[in-house]
């Protein structure tokens, strides 16, 4: 007997993204905007740049360029799966496209992986042996750089940051403007001293921070699609809660993952008295058990199988 055998309207109601009053459309179409004039931002500047770079040869523009090459892309791949995600849930997609976001932040962080491994093996053999430099383009456009950045930084911090779709973006341009901030005190360094291999160790800088934000994406990720437990909720807490409320004798099969951001789901099997399903109080359990998950975790979308004692003795596959 499951939650929705006693109350399909109040669970439906539930599994939809809405929170306490909250709608994720709305918000969706605002960080939607939001994301578009940060991209139209970063293109824009990410062409000025890789010009300047190749005319004045430096590595560390070009490493910025490419950095901002995967900002661009990543909130492209933003947009769209945040247009995936808005999509109703049918047939063989029972969560709709709702990951869409979560495999969009994956993938950023893999890129991220990669573009900084080959600016790293360009940034050692300059180091080795370092070409001219010519540091007055490369401290123009990095000043640019942080300018155009700020700017972006601004707006997407205004989109709901709670999604990693969009925190990945944002990850990605805060990187961007870190990285500029290296370029241009490595420009002032070449303009004053001659020391070109300040370049190539701005290019480190850059690499490291890449492989930060890389190494955040993957990592909240990496939970979601393994279907870890979401951050913050610990399931020997979850268990004794619902332990506490009347009637529960037992809890098993307590599985707590997280859909995409925001939207954590909770299954369970709760073990009740033979006497709630004879007198008509399973479905008061049920409704305590959802207050309860609603109240001391904010887990909203829930599913329990309501079951006596008895059928414990020939239910299969538990955990």
């Amino acid at each position: 007997m499951s939650a929705h055998d006693h109350a399909p309207d109040r669970t439906a109601d539930r599994s939809v993204s809405t929170h306490d009053g909250h709608s994720h459309g709305i918000a969706a179409n605002a960080d939607r905007r939001y994301l578009v004039v940060a991209l139209a931002l970063i293109v824009g500047f990410m062409i000025v740049e890789v010009i300047v770079a190749v005319v004045s040869g430096s590595l560390a523009l070009l490493s910025d360029a490419g950095h901002m090459l995967t900002d661009a892309a990543a909130i492209a791949a933003s947009v769209w799966a945040m247009h995936l995600a808005g999509r109703p849930a049918r047939g063989i997609w029972t969560f709709g496209f709702k990951r869409a976001e979560i495999l969009s932040a994956a993938a950023n962080g893999i890129t991220l992986l990669v573009i900084s491994a080959l600016v790293a093996v360009e940034a050692i053999h300059r180091l080795l042996d370092p070409p001219p430099v010519a540091g007055g383009p490369v401290l123009i456009v990095a000043i640019l750089g942080v300018i155009v950045n700020l700017a972006a930084v601004w707006v997407l911090a205004k989109a709901n940051r709670s999604s990693l779709n969009v925190e990945g973006s944002f990850q990605h341009i805060l990187t961007d403007l870190y990285g500029f901030i290296a370029t241009a005190i490595a420009g002032i360094i070449v303009l004053t001293t001659g020391f070109t291999r300040a370049d190539p160790i701005a290019s480190l800088i850059v690499v490291a921070l890449m492989l930060h934000a890389a190494w955040g994406l993957l990592r909240d990720s990496g939970r979601i699609l393994l279907e870890g437990a979401p951050e913050g909720v610990d399931l020997a807490q979850v268990r004794e809660h619902l332990l506490e409320t009347e009637h529960v004798h037992d809890v098993h099969d307590l599985h707590v993952w997280t859909v995409t951001s925001d939207l954590p789901a909770l299954s369970a099997h709760i073990v009740l008295d033979e006497s709630c399903f004879h007198d008509g109080h399973a479905p008061v359990v049920l409704d305590q058990l959802q207050s309860c998950l609603t109240g001391h975790f904010d887990v909203e979308h829930s599913t329990f199988q309501l079951e006596p004692a008895v059928h414990a003795t020939h239910e299969t596959g538990t955990h």
